[in-house]
């Protein structure tokens, strides 16, 4: 499942992060590695930027940096 798909509180495990290398290195560099734990916080009004807490701090990513993102869906 893309890390954009998770609904408000659902949590899932980082398997994956794809796309090109710009955007992996920023994610990398944020924190979203593979088998980090992220929540979903909540949408923007207009769906984008998507709210998540990962590591202990809040990160908004844009729609389309959180469809780079495969994630194994916990609760």
């Amino acid at each position: 499942m893309k890390l954009s798909d998770l609904k408000p509180n659902q949590k899932g495990i980082v398997t994956e992060v794809v796309g090109n290398s710009e955007i992996k290195r920023r994610l990398l560099n944020m924190g979203v590695v593979r088998g980090v734990e992220i929540r979903m916080v909540r949408n923007a009004p207009l769906r984008d930027p998507i709210e998540f807490e990962v590591r202990g701090y809040l990160l908004s990513l844009r729609r389309e940096e959180a469809e780079n993102v495969i994630v194994e869906v916990r609760g």
